[in-house]
């Protein structure tokens, strides 16, 4: 059975209005990015700088509660935090949509063999220790999602960073991942950031 001609006109009428409104998110996005983020993140989210995340395809619903515990003091970071204290909090979901909806470049694998040792971590975790496999929460893939971050073609030296970070209880943000870099000895660590920036 159609649908009235009026609930299609007004549907239409509801999508293109949503359209727009998303465009105009991206661009205003991307206008706060060029003038405050782009310098470490760059203006589409693909850092060049191995200490800085890649943003570019992230979750945006994952990239808005990062932002919110930047402000929160959940994740600590004297530049982020410097930052965030300069933004109003509308520009947070600007922010998200913009990078969110960027296209992320590969990574490169430094270590191939290294690789290969993360690369079983990732996907089957270790027993012995109790750490998870990375692929149940982050995807087979590396791609997040909403609760968990994209992971796949990050900085290694940023993974490592974040995992310290976790394992010191300087980022307060997921108490499975505290528990996961309690847990991961230094060569993990670095095996499973080496696998991550191929993927």
């Amino acid at each position: 059975m159609s649908k009235p001609l009026p609930y299609v006109f007004a549907l239409t009428l509801t999508f293109s209005a949503a359209s727009i409104a998303l465009a105009a998110d991206q661009e205003a996005g991307k206008r706060k990015a060029e003038a405050v983020c782009a310098a470490c993140h760059g203006v589409d989210g693909n850092s060049s700088e191995p200490a800085n995340p890649k943003l570019a395809g992230m979750d945006q619903e994952y990239l808005m509660r990062q932002l919110k515990a930047f402000a929160e003091g959940k994740r600590r970071d004297d530049t982020m935090s410097a930052i965030i204290a300069s933004l109003d909090s509308g520009d947070f979901a600007k922010l998200a949509t913009y990078y969110g909806s960027q296209k992320p470049t590969p990574g490169t694998v430094r270590d191939p063999q290294l690789a290969a040792k993360g690369r079983a971590l990732f996907e089957d975790g270790n027993t012995d220790s109790g750490v998870p496999a990375c692929a149940g929460c982050h995807q087979s893939d590396g791609k997040g999602n909403a609760r968990f971050p994209r992971l796949a073609g990050q900085h290694q030296a940023y993974v490592l960073k974040q995992l310290a970070d976790y394992k010191s209880g300087r980022r307060a943000t997921d108490p499975l991942m505290t528990t996961v870099g309690k847990r991961l000895s230094t060569e993990e660590a670095r095996a499973l950031a080496e696998y991550i920036a191929g993927l």
